[in-house]
């Protein structure tokens, strides 16, 4: 779950609900400056995927110690910390679930996520704020990860649909980055975050190079990005959240009945040039 705090409450937005928003601003990205991704139909069914093993978690919020909804926050941008929001062992096992579940029918597709996560666990993670035993669990993680992408891209290699390119490193590399970007890009929609930020890397250009992008929030949830990596000088899209009255609640229950009898409303996100 992602949540922007109300003055009465929290808006409330499921992970696969932001997976399909950075999948819209993938569908877009592109113009005579940054390249397109390809093969097309594989990274955007990643990036619009690769949050699917929430799924069943958020079906049911929960609260933290202090009674917040569980969730992803401004707080949180740019850090894992201190796992204070997840159990540790829950959150990877919904990471190993969202790889595992696109797997079977693409490698492509499983690999860019599955080097998302491993990015999110090692650039990301303070590993100074874990305890040893939450570092022998995240390190058994990494280490059986690290196999298993091994086996997605043999699996690509033999994979006779996709081009000699599309399976160098370099284009999986380039791929990832733009789901670190689109996903990066949705999470700043869907906390309302209100500071200057970016893209996370630098993001392919159609004469071979590469370059930052950077995001200036010009209001809540409209965001000036710098270079334009569009076609339209303007883009609006919507997604859908569900608000709940109060800031606390007494326990995880209460809030997934709250979340469940709360109509699903439409949210607007403002790209400008």
């Amino acid at each position: 779950m992602l949540r922007i705090e109300t003055r009465h409450g929290w808006w409330l937005i499921t992970h696969p609900d932001h997976a399909r928003l950075a999948g819209c601003f993938a569908r877009e990205w592109g113009n005579e400056r940054f390249r397109r991704p390809e093969p097309r139909a594989r990274v955007l069914h990643a990036i619009a995927s690769h949050d699917d093993g929430w799924c069943e978690r958020d079906a049911s919020p929960a609260i933290t110690r202090d009674g917040r909804p569980s969730a992803f926050s401004t707080e949180l941008v740019g850090s894992y910390s201190a796992f204070e929001e997840i159990d540790l062992e829950e959150y990877l096992a919904v990471r190993r679930r969202a790889v595992s579940a696109i797997a079977t029918d693409d490698a492509y597709a499983a690999l860019l996520i599955a080097t998302h996560t491993g990015n999110l666990l090692t650039s990301h993670v303070d590993r100074a704020a874990m305890t040893d035993e939450q570092l022998s669990i995240l390190d058994r993680f990494l280490s059986e990860q690290s196999e298993f992408q091994q086996t997605l891209r043999d699996a690509i290699q033999r994979d006779s649909t996709l081009a000699d390119d599309e399976k160098h490193e370099e284009a999986i590399r380039e791929n990832f980055r733009l789901l670190q970007a689109c996903d990066n890009l949705s999470l700043l929609t869907c906390v309302a975050f209100d500071k200057p930020s970016s893209l996370l890397h630098p993001l392919a250009l159609r004469d071979g190079g590469s370059a930052p992008v950077d995001v200036l929030p010009l209001a809540p949830r409209h965001f000036r990005l710098t270079p334009w990596p569009f076609a339209e000088p303007e883009l609006r899209f919507e997604f859908p959240a569900r608000h709940v009255t109060g800031k606390c609640f007494r326990s995880s229950e209460s809030l997934a009945e709250a979340f469940h009898m709360a109509s699903v409303e439409t949210l607007l996100v403002r790209l400008s040039a």
